[in-house]
C-alpha cells in the first residue's frame, strides 16, 4: 500500500521468515554458527531457543540454505504429535518406504525399524541426516524420549541422526526436568537468541529497508530510533509490526518521515489490542478521503481500525549473556515457574577470579606462550615477539572452536573485569590469577561474560592479514605446505599463486574447522593450521583435561 510512496520494491517489514531479510547481529551470527557446528559435530541434539519473535525460524531458514550437500534434511514445524504421528512424519520427510502392515495401524517398532534401516543405508552412502523440529516446546515428554532413542543408532565415530530442536525459552526448562536428564546430556550445542540492542535495532531497520529496495529513502530518522527500541523492546517481530504500521500512518499523513506522534500512534494500534488505546483523531481519515484511489481510503481505514486480536506479549530482553557455551549441559539449571521443581541443589552464585585490567591479564596469558611481557605491555608489544592478539566477540563458543586460552571481558553492572581462561570442559571453566586457580561452572561464567575475548597466536615468519585466491608469496607457500601436510600430499612448488587444488584444500579445511569457507586465509585459519600441524601453542580444552596449560 505504501511501497510506491516510499519508493520500495517490496514490503520491508513482513513477518514472514524470509532469509533475504535476515539481519545478522552478533547473536544471530552465533546462533547460525551453532546450527552449522551441530551438523558437523558427529550427531546428537542441538538446541536453539529464543524469545517470542526473536528470529529463530528465520535463522533456521538461513541455516537450511547453507546446509552441506551431503546432508539430507527433514523439517517438522508442527510438533504437537503423538509418538506414532511423529515417527510417521519423520518417515514422510525422509521419504522412507514403510513395509505394508499386516492389519491395523503400523506399530512404533515398524516405524523405528524402517528409520534405522534408512539411516544405515544413508550412512553407507556417505550421507548425513538432520531432523529439525520447530516450536519444540510443544513436544511431550514421551515424544522427546522417543527422539532420544532414535539417536542411539551410531557408529564408533558419530551418531547417524542429528536433531535440532528450536523453541521458546520454556524448552530449556523442559530439558531441565529429571526425567529428561539423559536427553539433556546429549545436547552438544545450545544457544539462546536474545533481543537486539538499540544500536542493532536501528541497523536492523536500515538493513530491511535496503533489502526492500529503499535506496536513498530514509523514512525512519535517527531521532525516532530510541522510541522504536522502547516500544519494540528490540524483538524483531515486534519491530516489524511497529514499523509496518508506522509506515502506513506516515503514508496516510502524506509524510515522508515517521514522526514521534505517528510512531506513538502505531505502537498503540499494534501492541494495545485496542482496549486502552487513545481515541483516534479525525484528521487522518479526512486526509485519506481526499484521495481518489480506493486503496488510499482502505489504507486510512486500516490505520484507524483497532486490531481485534489480543495484545502481543512483550518479550523481555535476555538477561543472560548470549554466549552460553554450546556444549554446556543445563540439566541442573533452575527451571521456569511452569515446570516441576527439580530436586537438586540450587546453583550458588560465584564471583569469577579476575584481573582489574586487560593489560594486567595479558602478561600471564603471554606466559602461557613462553613469552615474558613487561608491566603495562599491550598487544602492540606482543607483535614484537612474533605473537599476535586476536580480539573477537564470539564468546565461549568460538573459544571452544579455536581451542586456546584467552582473556574474557566480564561485566557486573557498570563494573568491568578480565578473567584469564586457561582451561575448559563441557561443564566447567578454569580461571587463573597470580598462581591461584578457580574451577567455575560454565553457566555462571557465561552470565558474566559479554562475549568479548582476547587470545594470542603464533604468527608465521611471513604473514598478511588476509590471503585470497590469485595471490602469491612466502605466506602462500606456508599455507600450501601446511594444507599439504594435513592431507598427506606433496607440497607444491614455491612461489605459486593460491589457486586450483590449494584453494579447494583451503575451503575444505575451513569447512571442517567450522570456519567461513571462503577460500580466504585470515587469523582463524592460521590458528587452526598452526594447531593441526604441530606448532607448539597452549590448548584450552587439553588444559582442562590435564589441569596444566
Amino acid at each position: 500500500m505504501y511501497k510506491q510512496f516510499f519508493s520500495l520494491k517490496q514490503s520491508p517489514f513482513s513477518i514472514a521468515p524470509d532469509p533475504r531479510y535476515l539481519y545478522m547481529s552478533e547473536r544471530h551470527r552465533e546462533a547460525l554458527a551453532h546450527l552449522l557446528y551441530g551438523v558437523g559435530s558427529g550427531g546428537g541434539f542441538v538446541l536453539l531457543t529464543g524469545e517470542i519473535g526473536a528470529g529463530k525460524t528465520t535463522v533456521c531458514r538461513c541455516f537450511i540454505e547453507q546446509i552441506p550437500a551431503d546432508c539430507r534434511l527433514a523439517y517438522i514445524f508442527n510438533p504437537k504429535l503423538t509418538v506414532e504421528e511423529l515417527l510417521l512424519s519423520i518417515c514422510d520427510e525422509f521419504r522412507i518406504d514403510l513395509p505394508p502392515a499386516p492389519a491395523g495401524a503400523v506399530s512404533v517398532k515398524s516405524y523405528v525399524d524402517a528409520i534405522n534401516r534408512y539411516l544405515l543405508a544413508s550412512h553407507a552412502q556417505g550421507k548425513n541426516n538432520v531432523l529439525i523440529i520447530d516450536e519444540a516446546q510443544n513436544l511431550s515428554a514421551d515424544v522427546l524420549e522417543q527422539l532420544r532413542l532414535l539417536t542411539n543408532l551410531e557408529t564408533s565415530e558419530r551418531k547417524l541422526l542429528q536433531i535440532i530442536l528450536i523453541g521458546q525459552p520454556e524448552l530449556r526448562a523442559m530439558l531441565a526436568r529429571p526425567e529428561l536428564e539423559q536427553l539433556a546430556q546429549r545436547v552438544i550445542a545450545r544457544y539462546h537468541l536474545g533481543s537486539l540492542t538499540e544500536a542493532e535495532t536501528a541497523s536492523y531497520i536500515a538493513h530491511r529497508l535496503a533489502v526492500a529496495g529503499g535506496g536513498s529513502s530514509r523514512p525512519f530518522p535517527r531521532s525516532v530510533m530510541p522510541q522504536v527500541f522502547q516500544l519494540s523492546q528490540g524483538v524483531p517481530r515486534r519491530i516489524n509490526l511497529l514499523c509496518d504500521r508506522a509506515l502506513l500512518g506516515a503514508y496516510v499523513e502524506n509524510s515522508r518521515e515517521v514522526t514521534r506522534p505517528i510512531l506513538r500512534r502505531a505502537g498503540s494500534e499494534v501492541f494495545s489490542g485496542g482496549a486502552k488505546a487513545p481515541a483516534p483523531k479525525n484528521r487522518w481519515p479526512a486526509v485519506a478521503a481526499g484521495v481518489a484511489a480506493a486503496a488510499v481510503i482502505s489504507a486510512a481505514a486500516a490505520w484507524q481500525m483497532r486490531p481485534s486480536a489480543p495484545a502481543l506479549q512483550a518479550a523481555a530482553p535476555a538477561a543472560v549473556a548470549a554466549t552460553v557455551l554450546a556444549a554446556a549441559p543445563q540439566s541442573r539449571a533452575v527451571p521456569a515457574a511452569s515446570a516441576p521443581p527439580v530436586a537438586s541443589t540450587p546453583r550458588v552464585a560465584v564471583t569469577p577470579l579476575a584481573h582489574a585490567s586487560e593489560q594486567e591479564a595479558l602478561r600471564p596469558l603471554a606466559a602461557l606462550w613462553g613469552v615474558a611481557l613487561p608491566a603495562g605491555a599491550t598487544c602492540d608489544d606482543v607483535l614484537k615477539l612474533n605473537l599476535r592478539c586476536h580480539q573477537s566477540k564470539g564468546g565461549l563458543y568460538e573459544l571452544r572452536l579455536l581451542d586456546r586460552p584467552a582473556i574474557l571481558t566480564l561485566r557486573d553492572g557498570a563494573q568491568v573485569s578480565y578473567a584469564l581462561l586457561t582451561g575448559m570442559d563441557d561443564t566447567h571453566a578454569r580461571l587463573s590469577v597470580d598462581g591461584k586457580e578457580q574451577k567455575i561452572d560454565i553457566g555462571a561464567l557465561a552470565t558474566r561474560s559479554d562475549g568479548s575475548f582476547v587470545t594470542l597466536w603464533t604468527m608465521p615468519r611471513y604473514y598478511r592479514d588476509q590471503v585470497s585466491a590469485g595471490e602469491q608469496g612466502a605466506d602462500v607457500d606456508w599455507i600450501a605446505s601446511r594444507l599439504a601436510k594435513i592431507n598427506g600430499l606433496v607440497p607444491p612448488a614455491a612461489d605459486r599463486p593460491l589457486s586450483g587444488q590449494t584453494v579447494e584444500l583451503l575451503r575444505t579445511f575451513q569447512t571442517r574447522q567450522n570456519l567461513k569457507a571462503d577460500g580466504v586465509a585470515g587469523p582463524r585459519t592460521y590458528m587452526r593450521l598452526n594447531q593441526l600441524t604441530g606448532v607448539a601453542e597452549p590448548r584450552l580444552l587439553a588444559a582442562s583435561a590435564t589441569g596444566k596449560p
